[in-house]
């Protein structure tokens, strides 16, 4: 249970065993805590009873010494921090209640495996008009098609920032602000898999573009129901090099399902692509992941149902500039698992959603279980059973504050699969950096024809 609970959020708590398909409206007594003892985005504001985890003061905004704006790459702020504990086999048990079931399983298979805890820091950072928007959200916006869909009113903020069900919160996870009012890109985003026998390859190395329409509120072509779009071009492996995925997600993916476009060099042509979306295996990423787990979670929730357990306080790896920025891509790996040298990991709290799959439906996956930070909704943690209950996969979203651009960003993750014995490493951005753009593309330029034909004409 959370400690430093204050009396005006018993309410809110009491509902957290609602139906995850009912649609429950923020009371005017919930919403008056943003901003008081919640933040604007819906956090407790305080911090927890023994102070390792902090209050929230803004996050962080300020660049420390030797930041190079626009180059693609940020200055670790806490690089001359020392761990305040170390937790391997040995003492596990000790500190069980905030580990997830995919950092039990790695410490007990693997002697060698550690997680070096380090201080807190509540970095994330939005936006005024973002937390403007999330405010106003808390009192217009809700769910429509039981919990499937999003009213197209809730636009330019976090939608659910008192999430009363499962649903909200994974909606939350969706529509989290990460990339701004324009779009991002990597020349260079690599992702890697190492088989059973601790074999490394290359899975992957694209040119990447992403951007959230329903952050571009003054983008008046933009269709309203779109919420995000990412593309990515093959530049290798050779066999695939010159490939372009194009996917579109919409508010209501019932109503309006994920549009996605692919093109074949040689084929010269673009094609529907319907089959990219739930436990479709990602081929670029060894199949070691899915498209409805990009990220933890992408895509519709209509095969699955999904429970809000509450808030808990975990190790998630949080402000993780070393793993993003500074460790040298040669050592991130081992033959098991990623160098535990090159994580950072930090007590927050998360929002716990389990998923469980509804009778008649089909998925690889029986139950799922989502620990998402409080503070950005995006880093954190992800556990998925098979049909016989037996762990089959977890991930690991690292996230980092670009403090310069006031974005909590959350990309590059980990994720192992247990089934397999393999593992990835997925969005590694050290060739070249990660850059962000502050004015939206017009959707003339947005189309599928326009973005094949500008990107493979480089």
């Amino acid at each position: 249970m959370l400690r430093h609970q204050t009396p005006s959020l018993v309410l809110a708590f009491a509902l957290l065993g609602c139906s995850a398909v009912s649609v429950a409206a923020v009371t005017a007594q919930e919403a008056a805590e943003l901003g008081k003892t919640l933040t604007p985005f819906g956090a407790i504001r305080a911090g927890n009873a023994d102070g390792s985890i902090p209050a929230y003061e803004g996050g962080l905004r300020t660049a420390p010494p030797g930041f190079i704006a626009d180059s693609g790459f940020w200055v670790d702020p806490y690089k001359d921090e020392k761990p305040l504990v170390r937790i391997d086999s040995k003492n596990m048990d000790k500190y069980a209640d905030k580990l997830s079931d995919g950092q039990k399983t790695l410490l007990k298979k693997y002697p060698e495996y550690y997680l070096d805890i380090y201080p807190s820091h509540r970095t994330t950072a939005y936006p005024q008009e973002v937390l403007d928007a999330t405010v106003r959200n808390a009192g217009s916006c809700k769910t429509l098609n039981d919990g499937l869909a999003v009213d197209p009113v809730c636009r330019g903020g976090l939608p659910f920032p008192v999430p009363k069900n499962g649903n909200e919160v994974m909606w939350n996870q969706q529509l989290r602000y990460k990339i701004g009012h324009g779009y991002s890109t990597t020349s260079s985003s690599n992702s890697w898999v190492i088989d059973a026998n601790g074999q490394l390859t290359k899975t992957a190395e694209q040119r990447t573009f992403e951007e959230q329409p329903y952050y571009q509120v003054k983008q008046a072509d933009r269709d309203p129901q779109m919420y995000a779009r990412v593309y990515a071009l093959d530049k290798y492996p050779a066999r695939s090099a010159g490939q372009l995925i194009v996917l579109d997600d919409y508010l209501d993916p019932i109503a309006k399902p994920r549009r996605a476009w692919s093109y074949t060099p040689g084929q010269r042509r673009i094609k529907l692509a319907p089959e990219f979306g739930y436990d479709t295996p990602v081929s670029n990423q060894g199949g070691v992941n899915l498209f409805d787990e990009l990220q933890m979670f992408s895509g519709a929730q209509d095969r699955f149902d999904y429970k809000l357990v509450g808030r808990k306080e975990m190790y998630i790896p949080y402000n993780a500039y070393k793993f993003y920025f500074d460790c040298k891509q040669e050592d991130q790996f081992t033959p098991h698992h990623a160098n535990p040298a090159c994580e950072r990991w930090e007590l927050h709290r998360v929002w716990v959603v389990e998923a469980t799959l509804k009778p008649g439906m089909r998925h690889v996956y029986s139950k799922r279980t989502y620990y998402l930070d409080e503070d950005n909704f995006g880093t954190g943690l992800y556990d998925a059973w098979d049909a016989s209950g037996s762990l089959y996969r977890s991930i690991f979203l690292s996230g980092v504050q670009l403090y310069d651009k006031t974005l909590p960003y959350n990309v590059k993750n980990v994720s192992y699969d247990f089934n397999k014995g393999m593992w990835a490493l997925v969005n590694d951005g050290l060739k070249g950096g990660y850059k962000f753009f502050d004015t939206p593309r017009s959707e003339l330029e947005m189309n599928a024809e326009a973005i094949v034909s500008r990107e493979t004409q480089r």
